[in-house]
């Protein structure tokens, strides 16, 4: 095989070649993988706590997944700037089919948090490689595309991934939504190790010593985690727990992002800042759309998960839209991504009222999601841009850490606001004023972005 790096970037696109096709099946075969184990967990969540007899745990096997994420992502972009990718590509997906098996044969509550840490440590292990992996096989005129392949792999399972994993859990078994998986990762891994054989030495003499990483990162995860049961169990005691997680996150995020993020540095600092913004203003508005239209409108919880179907759909839309628009530049497409998901989100405002046009949710969903699929894989873009061979794998994982954090804040004040102003039974007054806010935050993300994401 020829080498991976030595390809002219003058092709449109590269995905399909010859000396690139293992990869790209590799790559899309992982993601659709943690992607379908990430829709169905939710659906079968209900039936597996109720047999192992632990229902008042509900949300911890959500919480251990998601903490043991920040940890391995924080680790593993570390490893990928000393060892390069091929390390954490090996013990990444194994991690995560331990967790499968491990998940799909519990006998217990302790047994099943064990699965969710180590599918947790899997999924953030690898997709800080991924990243890494792109970034050294594909030019950067062709790494939209393949970042709108990466959305185009979590359509299917969006799609059919909770529907089958209900099916699973009704007729056969919830260890189904864990352990059918599992062959599958054994294929991707073997899909990708012709790759990794081919892949250039790495030295990683050039990385920066961090000193107190993965104190950051045990820190980040501790943190993360605290932020988001706060979230789900809106309380005072909670609010406390949350206050003490941010504040155990806060001097953590000085080793985990880079210098000046906070601030909106111009470069890479507001490109990793703009990917919290997005995420969070988004999946903060869609996670009181299914409230919204069962509550205010009486929709059925399968008519009201449709707008989430629909913005899956106009996400991966976006994504594959932008990958075919090489000539704009990225930090235009993040701009116009802001703009649409703001414009998403200030008309689904209108729906929390009991006079809002209901029906009018889905296609404004859509368009939402339409904006996100567009900025998010121009993000990823201009961070690999950014990086150079050193810090490749950090800068990968500032960008899912910026991700994570932005979703759990933002999200938290969304639950204290609509318990503070309305309630789940009737949240329209919360939800206005959650939905107003996160326009206006998705609006201060299209000024800060822009030519801000280029270096001057």
């Amino acid at each position: 095989m020829s080498s991976l790096t030595d390809l002219p970037t003058t092709r449109r696109s590269v995905l399909w070649a010859s000396d690139r096709r293992g990869p790209t099946i590799g790559v899309l075969l992982l993601v659709t993988l943690v992607a379908f184990e990430a829709m169905g967990v939710g659906t079968a969540m209900p039936s597996l706590v109720a047999d192992l007899g632990a229902a008042e745990l509900y949300a911890w096997p959500f919480v251990a997944h998601l903490s043991a994420g920040v940890v391995a992502t924080v680790l593993s972009g570390r490893l990928c700037d000393l060892r390069g990718p091929r390390p954490s590509l090996l013990l990444g997906p194994l991690l995560f089919l331990a967790g499968l098996l491990v998940a799909g044969t519990a006998d217990s509550m302790a047994v099943l948090l064990l699965g969710r840490v180590l599918q947790g440590l899997g999924s953030g292990t690898q997709v800080v490689a991924i990243y890494v992996l792109i970034g050294l096989v594909y030019p950067e005129r062709d790494r939209p595309a393949v970042f709108g392949a990466l959305s185009a792999a979590w359509v299917v399972p969006s799609l059919v991934g909770p529907a089958l994993a209900g099916w699973f859990t009704e007729h056969l078994s919830w260890r189904l939504v864990f352990l059918a998986i599992a062959p599958l990762v054994v294929l991707g891994v073997l899909c990708l190790v012709p790759v990794l054989r081919a892949l250039p030495a790495h030295t990683g003499g050039g990385a920066p010593a961090r000193r107190g990483l993965p104190l950051a990162a045990l820190a980040g995860g501790a943190g993360v985690a605290a932020i988001s049961w706060a979230a789900q169990h809106p309380s005072g005691p909670n609010l406390v727990l949350g206050v003490v997680g941010l504040v155990v996150l806060v001097p953590a995020l000085r080793l985990l992002l880079p210098p000046g993020t906070l601030r909106a540095r111009r470069g890479l600092p507001v490109t990793i800042l703009a990917r919290g913004l997005l995420a969070g203003t988004f999946f903060t508005v869609e996670a009181f759309v299914p409230l919204t239209l069962t509550a205010v409108h009486g929709y059925s919880p399968l008519a009201a998960g449709l707008p989430l179907t629909l913005s899956a759909l106009g996400w991966a839309g976006g994504s594959m839209w932008q990958s075919r628009r090489p000539g704009i530049p990225r930090e235009t497409l993040v701009r116009r991504g802001f703009l649409l998901t703001a414009v998403g989100i200030t008309g689904v405002t209108f729906i929390a009222p009991t006079w809002g046009p209901a029906w009018a949710t889905a296609p404004l969903w859509a368009f939402a999601g339409a904006g996100m699929g567009m900025a998010m894989s121009s993000l990823s873009v201009l961070t690999l841009a950014a990086s150079t061979e050193a810090d490749r794998g950090f800068n990968s994982s500032a960008l899912q850490i910026s991700d994570m954090l932005g979703t759990a804040l933002l999200v938290g004040l969304g639950g204290v606001l609509v318990t503070s102003l309305s309630s789940t039974r009737a949240p329209t007054t919360g939800v206005v004023v959650l939905d107003l806010l996160m326009a206006a935050v998705a609006l201060v993300g299209a000024v800060l972005t822009g030519s801000r994401c280029r270096p001057r």
